[in-house]
C-alpha cells in the first residue's frame, strides 16, 4: 500500500466515521473559505469536524474520525467489511493525538469522537483507542471531550481503562435483533454486546456512587454510554427496533441509542437490500424514542398505532397515539396534571412547563397557549382553555386530513450533495 500523506488519511477515515450516527454531524450547506474571487472566513466542509451536543445544549465540534478503516470482521452493512474494495488507510496513535492537539489549539475542535475498524485483533485494536486517550489525558493534560467506541470483544480491563480516559463510551449493538446480527455480523455476539454493556452500566453507576462519598473517587465515562443501531438492513419491525431499545434503557442505563437508516453500499451482498429504507422512518423511530425517554409513552402504547409493525410515517408517534386513544382528550390547559399534558400533540415539555408556571397567574385562553407554542393547529382538537372547547371537532372522522399538512415534510438525506 502506497504510503499517505496525513491529509490523504484524514481525508479517508474522516469520510469512514461518517456512518457513525451517535455523533450526528450537522446538514449545513457546503462553503469553503476558499472559494469566491476574495476568499473568507470559516468553513462548512473542515474534514472529520463534525457537531454534537452535550446534556445542558451546549454545540460541541468534535474530531470525528477512525483510527483505521482495515477491518478483519465481516459484516454484511458495513462498507469497511474485510472484503470491501474501499482504499484503506491507518493512523498510528501519535498521529490522532497530534491531530487532536492541533484542531484544539486552533480552536477548530473541542474534542475527539474516535472509532476504528479491527485490526490484528480487538484486543490490539482496543489497546491503540485507549493508548489515544492515555496520551491525550496524561501527557497532554486534554480537557476536551473525549467520546470513544468500544469494541465489546475486547478485554474488559481495556474497556475499564478507556472509561478512565472518556467522557462518553459507546458500544453498538448493530442491529435489533440477535437473529439479525447473526445473518449480518456474524463474527459478533448480540449477547456479549449486552454483557459488555451490563458491565459498563454497573461500573459507571459505582463511579457516580462513589464521587458522591467522595470528591476524590476516580471519574468513569461521567457522560454514560450510548449504542447504535442500523435500520433497514433486515426485516426487523420498527416495534422490534423500539422493543430493543426499551430494554436497553431499562436494562443498562444507556443514555441514548441512536438509529441509522441502512445506507446500500458498493458490491453489497445479495441477502441486503437494495434500497434504502425511508429516512422519515429513522426519524419517527427518533420522535418515538424521546416519547419513551421523557413523556411516558410505553412501547406497547405507540407500537397499538402502527400497521404490521411499522410506524406511521405520514404523521408523528403522539399525534398517532392522540388519535388512536381520543377518549383521553380533551385536556383542561388549566387543571391537567403535566402526565396529560405531555400527550397532547404539539406540546412539547419546555411548553408543558411555561403552561404550568403560567396558570398559577391566570386562567389561560387559547390566545395565551398559542403565544407560548409555534403553532395552534395540532393542538386545537385536543385542548380546553378558558374560553375554547372543542366539541365534535375531536369525532370528526376527517380530524387526521385536518391536522397533517398535505403533502407530508420529507427528511432530507444527511449525505445527499
Amino acid at each position: 500500500m502506497a504510503k499517505l500523506s496525513r491529509l490523504e488519511k484524514l481525508e479517508i477515515l474522516a469520510d469512514a466515521a461518517k456512518y457513525d450516527a451517535s455523533c450526528a454531524s450537522s446538514g449545513a450547506q457546503k462553503r469553503n473559505s476558499r472559494d469566491g474571487a476574495k476568499g473568507g472566513i470559516g468553513s462548512t466542509t473542515a474534514i472529520g469536524i463534525c457537531h454534537s451536543y452535550a446534556p445542558d445544549g451546549r454545540c460541541i465540534s468534535l474530531l470525528k474520525i477512525l483510527m483505521t478503516n482495515m477491518c478483519m470482521f465481516e459484516c454484511t452493512y458495513c462498507i469497511n467489511r474485510s472484503s470491501s474494495n474501499v482504499r484503506r488507510a491507518a493512523f498510528t496513535v501519535d498521529e490522532v493525538v497530534d491531530l487532536t492537539l492541533d484542531f484544539y489549539k486552533r480552536n477548530y475542535i473541542e474534542g475527539l469522537f474516535l472509532s476504528s475498524g479491527i485490526i490484528r485483533s480487538p484486543d490490539y485494536t482496543m489497546e491503540q483507542i485507549v493508548e489515544v486517550a492515555r496520551r491525550l489525558r496524561e501527557d497532554h493534560d486534554f480537557r476536551g471531550y473525549i467520546h470513544l467506541k468500544t469494541i465489546p470483544e475486547g478485554d474488559p480491563d481495556l474497556i475499564a481503562q478507556a472509561g478512565r480516559y472518556a467522557d462518553r463510551l459507546s458500544i453498538n449493538i448493530e442491529m435489533p435483533s440477535d437473529s439479525g446480527i447473526r445473518a449480518l455480523a456474524p463474527e459478533k455476539d448480540g449477547a456479549r454486546i449486552r454483557r459488555t454493556m451490563h458491565d459498563l452500566g454497573i461500573r459507571i453507576g459505582d463511579a457516580k456512587a462513589e464521587r458522591k462519598t467522595s470528591r476524590r473517587a476516580p471519574i468513569f465515562a461521567p457522560a454514560g454510554q450510548s449504542t447504535q443501531m442500523i435500520v433497514g438492513a433486515d426485516d426487523s419491525t420498527d416495534a422490534t427496533v423500539l422493543q430493543t431499545s426499551a430494554q436497553l434503557y431499562s436494562s443498562y442505563g444507556l443514555r441514548r441509542v441512536y438509529y441509522s437508516a441502512f445506507s446500500p453500499i458498493p458490491d453489497a451482498s445479495r441477502t441486503l437490500p437494495a434500497q434504502p429504507p425511508p429516512l422519515m422512518r429513522e426519524h419517527r423511530l427518533y420522535q418515538s424514542d424521546w416519547l419513551l425517554r421523557f413523556y411516558g409513552f410505553s412501547v406497547g402504547e405507540i407500537a397499538a398505532t402502527m400497521q404490521d409493525g411499522r410506524l406511521a410515517l405520514d404523521m408523528d408517534p403522539k399525534l398517532a397515539c392522540a388519535m388512536q386513544r381520543r377518549e383521553l382528550f380533551p385536556v383542561d390547559v388549566n387543571r391537567a396534571p403535566r402526565e396529560s399534558l405531555l400527550r397532547v400533540p404539539g406540546l412539547g415539555a419546555r411548553v408543558v412547563d411555561r403552561l404550568i408556571a403560567a396558570r398559577r397567574h391566570q386562567r389561560l385562553a387559547l390566545a395565551d397557549v398559542g403565544r407560548l407554542c409555534q403553532s395552534l393547529r395540532k393542538i386545537r382538537p385536543f385542548i380546553v382553555a378558558a374560553d375554547w372547547r372543542p366539541t365534535a371537532l375531536l369525532d370528526r372522522a376527517d380530524l387526521k386530513q385536518r391536522i397533517v399538512p398535505v403533502p407530508p415534510p420529507t427528511q432530507l438525506s444527511l449525505f445527499a450533495s
